[in-house]
């Protein structure tokens, strides 16, 4: 048992069971012994890894796509976002991939939005020299045109989960089997926030529900509507919260959630469409698969100008980085991307708009 564990264990013994939301932030972000707070969970030496560790590849093109749309919008001074920014290695690709860009890093200021202080240390040897300030949280985020990132970053926010159970739901909660932290269900109950899903999910069905992605993407939309800019998210989900996607990973596999609670890292698949309606009045682009957007945005062209000079081995390494993040099999159609821009905008390169927000898109 970890010392979290013992925490929530009695807890939950003097004030019964937490919603899988509660122990999905405990997990995480308790200042003592959340997994967030309490180390770099990234690399070989970790328990993931992400597009950006992969290949630099992927922050240039995202970089890249980024400062197109910020020329298109005129070239404003700005702020350059990333909420959940790892070791900051996206943004350093990103900084470093737009030096040509005419104005860009004169009149464009970054902001990193890191809770873990470990983390924070090394976005800032990552960025060295750049124009960085760190912010606890989204809603800090100054009112200025704003061009946002976020890779990987949503489908670590707390998740409610609920099972159709009759016209009613069944919240999954977190209890104890004598010592033990184990999951469970509430009395059904009427749900208004789910009353839509009574159309297309039956007895049994999981639906799942993030109370935090929408006051996040709303801080976002807020500046973008008013004063101009774009996001781009990339995560694994869909455009349609269904099923019960909710995992822990250990060392690079996957591992029983509520075994070791502060030791690995608890997410849940992305519900886009969510997100998608919380930022109106932004217009959102077509769900783009990771791999379809990268290949749009020149990947190929890219990793053989990198390949020249290589040498037998790097260039193995090199193209199978390129196949990882790209291929239907590994990231290139679990990993959706999301662009939004405010009405009258072009969409970045890479993205087509959505004609409208309806219930599903291909």
């Amino acid at each position: 048992m970890t010392e979290l564990a013992g925490i929530l264990a009695r807890r939950i013994a003097a004030t019964g069971p937490i919603t899988l939301a509660e122990y999905m932030a405990e997990c995480l972000l308790n200042p003592q012994h959340g997994y967030y707070a309490t180390r770099d969970p990234l690399g070989a030496a970790g328990d993931f890894t992400t597009a950006p560790e992969i290949s630099q590849m992927f922050g240039e093109l995202i970089g890249l796509c980024l400062a197109q749309s910020w020329l298109d919008q005129g070239a404003p001074k700005a702020v350059l976002a990333e909420a959940g920014p790892g070791r900051g290695t996206l943004m350093a690709d990103i900084w470093r991939a737009t030096k040509g860009v005419p104005g860009f890093h004169e009149r464009v200021q970054i902001r990193l939005i890191e809770a873990s202080p470990v983390l924070r240390q090394a976005q800032a040897e990552r960025l060295a020299g750049a124009p960085v300030e760190w912010l606890d949280h989204l809603d800090a985020l100054p009112e200025a045109p704003l061009w946002f990132v976020a890779n990987e970053f949503f489908d670590a926010l707390p998740i409610r989960q609920f099972q159709r159970s009759g016209s009613g739901w069944r919240e999954v909660v977190v209890g104890l089997e004598g010592e033990r932290l184990t999951p469970g269900l509430s009395p059904p109950a009427p749900l208004a926030e789910l009353a839509p899903r009574l159309a297309d999910t039956k007895d049994g069905d999981v639906v799942e529900i993030c109370p935090a992605a929408g006051p996040a993407i709303g801080a976002v939309a807020r500046r973008i509507a008013a004063q101009g800019g774009a996001a781009v998210i990339v995560d694994y989900g869909d455009w349609h919260s269904r099923g019960d996607t909710f995992q822990a990973m250990e060392d690079h596999a996957y591992a029983d959630p509520f075994a070791r609670p502060g030791r690995a890292d608890l997410t849940a698949h992305v519900d886009f469409e969510a997100l998608a309606r919380a930022a109106r009045p932004l217009r959102a682009s077509r769900l783009a698969p990771q791999g379809a957007l990268l290949r749009t945005l020149g990947i190929e062209a890219r990793a053989a100008r990198l390949a020249q000079g290589m040498t037998r081995e790097a260039r193995h390494r090199h193209l199978a980085a390129l196949r990882r993040l790209t291929e239907g099999a590994e990231m290139g159609t679990l990993f959706k991307a999301l662009a939004l821009v405010p009405a009258g905008a072009p969409m970045p390169p890479g993205f087509t708009p959505a004609p409208a927000l309806v219930e599903t898109q291909q």
